[in-house]
């Protein structure tokens, strides 16, 4: 079932989330809760997970950013996706990704960015085949 989170799938999105660069489960501090409730409250931020036996597998981010150019219509970017490994090579990456392309129709956004720190060629073969290309734009990233 591919769906977007509800309050009460925190736990299991934050153990999917540590095979992310190996991220810790965080402690249910004040400011995590916050950021969490901040998440959920937001129409323009949304987490999308795919759902098998009753557990969150697979996951992505999309966020709608309002613009001012192309006619006032928004963009989406995407950001951590991730499949459990025990669950990869079924579609649910897939899954998650094409829901979010819905919500940015559905939102009249005019285009979905989705950038990833990954080199694996496998990696990238799949992004391409769920749509995103690698010619249009070119990527900076400043950390701070």
């Amino acid at each position: 079932m591919i769906r977007e989170i509800k309050e009460d799938d925190f736990d299991q999105l934050m153990t999917l989330y540590m095979q992310i660069h190996d991220n810790p489960f965080p402690e249910k501090s004040g400011r995590v809760m916050e950021i969490w409730n901040k998440i959920l409250e937001d129409d323009n931020h949304h987490i999308v997970v795919a759902e098998e036996d009753g557990n969150i597998v697979s996951s992505c981010v999309c966020v709608i950013v309002p613009n001012l150019t192309r006619g006032q219509r928004p963009y989406a970017l995407i950001e951590n996706v991730i499949t459990d490994e025990k669950y990869r090579k079924k579609g649910l990456a897939t899954a998650c990704l094409d829901f979010a392309r819905e919500i940015a129709r559905r939102e009249n956004c005019y285009k979905m960015m989705l950038l990833t720190g990954s080199k694996q060629d496998s990696t990238l073969k799949f992004y391409e085949q769920a749509g995103y290309n690698k010619k249009d734009k070119t990527a900076f990233i400043q950390w701070l």
